[in-house]
C-alpha cells in the first residue's frame, strides 16, 4: 500500500469540564503519515499544542489495540470514524485525504457527561454491570473446563455477545441514546451459559432497572447501534434481552 503524507484541518470539541460550555476549535496538522493511527495523529497535535504552551486535547486511550474500548471519539458524524467494525485506535489516516477537514466530538448522551474535551464519564456502564453482570461460583480448586457440557450454538452465541468492549458507540449512535445493545450483550453472554443460571432472573431485572435509572433512552430498533458497533454485535441480542426480561417478570417469586 502506497505511503503518503497529508495536511489536515481538525475541528475539535474543547470543553474545560462538565460545568462549562464547550465549543469547536480549529487546528492544523501537517506532514501526517497515511500509516499513522488516528490517535497517533492526535499525539502529534498535542505535542504541537504543548510546545506553544496550550492545553493539550484530553482524550481517552489505553490498549490502542481495539480491545479496551476507551478510545471514544465521534469522527465526522460517526462513532469511531468512517471505517466499519473498528475502534478509533484502529482507524488509520489513509481513511482521509490531503486537505480534509475532520470534525471530532465526544460521545453525546446525557448519561455520558463530558469530563473534559473528548473524555466522557462512562461509569454508568460500570454501575449497570455491578447491578447484575456477574455469576455465582464456588471458590477453591478450578473446575475442569469440560465439566459442564454446553451446546456449541449457545457457546458461540455467548462468545459473540461477550465481544462487547463497553465503548459506548451504540449509545452515541442511537438517536435516543439507548444502551440496549450494550445491556443485551452483557445479559445474553451470561444467560446463554449454565454458569449464569443462578442469577438469570434477578440479573436482567436489576440491570434493566439500573439502565433506566442512569437515564439512557429507549430502543426504537433503528439499527444504528449494530451498524456502528466496532465488534459488530447483532441487535438480535436485544430480542434475547426482551425475552429474558419478560420471562423473569412473569416468573418472579
Amino acid at each position: 500500500m502506497e505511503h503518503y503524507n497529508m495536511n489536515l484541518n481538525l475541528k475539535v470539541w474543547r470543553q474545560k469540564n462538565s460545568n462549562t460550555k464547550g465549543s469547536f476549535k480549529m487546528y492544523r496538522v501537517e506532514n501526517i503519515s497515511s500509516e499513522m493511527s488516528f490517535l497517533e495523529m492526535f499525539d502529534v497535535l498535542n505535542e504541537q499544542l504543548i510546545e506553544v504552551g496550550e492545553d493539550p486535547i484530553a482524550f481517552d486511550h489505553d490498549c490502542r489495540e481495539g480491545i479496551c474500548g476507551a478510545c471514544s471519539m465521534y469522527i465526522d458524524g460517526k462513532p469511531h470514524g468512517p471505517w466499519h467494525g473498528n475502534t478509533t485506535c484502529q482507524l488509520h489516516m489513509r481513511a482521509f485525504k490531503d486537505g480534509d477537514t475532520i470534525v471530532v466530538e465526544p460521545w453525546r448522551a446525557s448519561a455520558f457527561p463530558v469530563i473534559k474535551d473528548l473524555v466522557v464519564d462512562r461509569t454508568a456502564f460500570d454501575r449497570i454491570i455491578q447491578a447484575g453482570g456477574y455469576i455465582s461460583v464456588n471458590t477453591g480448586n478450578a473446575v475442569d473446563g469440560n465439566a459442564l457440557p454446553i451446546n456449541k450454538d449457545k457457546a458461540d452465541a455467548s462468545f459473540d455477545a461477550a465481544m462487547c468492549i463497553g465503548c459506548g458507540a451504540c449509545v452515541a449512535a442511537c438517536k435516543n441514546s439507548s444502551a440496549m445493545l450494550f445491556l443485551s450483550a452483557k445479559v445474553s453472554h451470561l444467560a446463554l451459559l449454565p454458569q449464569g443460571e443462578p442469577e438469570r432472573k434477578s440479573r436482567v431485572l436489576d440491570m434493566v432497572a439500573q439502565m433506566d435509572k442512569e437515564g439512557f433512552g429507549s430502543c426504537t430498533n433503528t439499527g444504528a447501534c449494530e451498524a456502528t458497533c466496532p465488534k459488530e454485535i447483532s441487535i438480535s441480542y436485544i430480542a434475547q434481552l426482551n425475552s429474558e426480561y419478560l420471562l423473569a417478570g412473569l416468573t418472579k417469586e
